[in-house]
């Protein structure tokens, strides 16, 4: 199989696949394709179906086979941004955001992740629960906007702002840790977690969550008040009380 990502910051990944081949992609993916590919919905095994249902992956899986000679399919991403092709081999796992997946080739298998301290988790929010992906093949992952790579050393520590960690090796650990000090927490904008990966392992950081741009769209709206004049009108109308 080759590929080619083009496009810039509105990218699509495009496959040429020999006869005989297949790649499988979640169910809505495809973009565009040669009539020599034929398609195959499946669930992709309980387990899989389990992990999908758990994160915000969709339920069901395509898979496109090149039956009648060889052809191109195309993946574009959902979202101004990138898109990585994660090489992924036998006794190494990749951990990816939830929403991350775009398609993959070859053998590979999904689960979940969970993060370690579990209560942290549930407070924390986005990130708890990720995607591990593994088996012997590419993975490809939507990144909101550019990304920026790192390779830890070992116990080498990177702390991230809740959104920005799109995906690590599986020999990274990550935590999630409340941000010191009261001070910091009312009047800092960071919330009130961190989440913190440390090494061995490479580590990918987007810079445009999906999340907090669908925010700075919703306050530069028409009519919508920004988040610190919200908060200006309320303190005005305590005062006036």
């Amino acid at each position: 199989m080759e590929y080619k990502i083009t496009g810039g910051n509105l990218p699509v990944v495009r496959c040429k696949l020999e006869q005989g081949e297949s790649i499988y992609c979640e169910a809505g993916a495809m973009s565009w394709m040669d009539d020599t590919l034929v398609m195959d919905t499946n669930i992709g095994g309980a387990k899989t179906f389990f992990s999908k249902a758990l994160t915000n992956e969709k339920l069901l899986r395509n898979k496109y086979t090149a039956e009648k000679g060889e052809g191109e399919i195309a993946f574009a991403s959902c979202f101004p941004g990138s898109i990585g092709a994660m090489e992924v081999t036998e006794g190494t796992t990749l951990i990816a955001q939830d929403s991350a997946y775009l398609a993959s080739y070859g053998n590979i298998q999904m689960s979940i992740f969970f993060q370690k301290k579990i209560t942290s988790g549930l407070f924390a929010g986005k990130g708890f629960i990720m995607q591990k992906f593994y088996g012997n093949g590419v993975v490809f992952l939507e990144f909101d906007g550019s990304v920026t790579e790192y390779d830890l050393a070992e116990g080498e520590r990177k702390i991230i702002d809740t959104g920005y960690l799109v995906a690590m090796d599986g020999t990274c650990k990550i935590d999630v840790v409340v941000i010191k000090g009261i001070k910091n927490i009312v009047f800092g904008g960071e919330g009130l977690f961190n989440t913190v990966v440390t090494g061995p392992g490479k580590v990918y950081i987007q810079s445009m969550p999906i999340e907090k741009t669908a925010t700075k769209i919703y306050y530069s709206m028409p009519g919508k008040p920004s988040s610190s004049s919200s908060s200006d009108t309320s303190s005005s109308s305590s005062s006036s009380e």
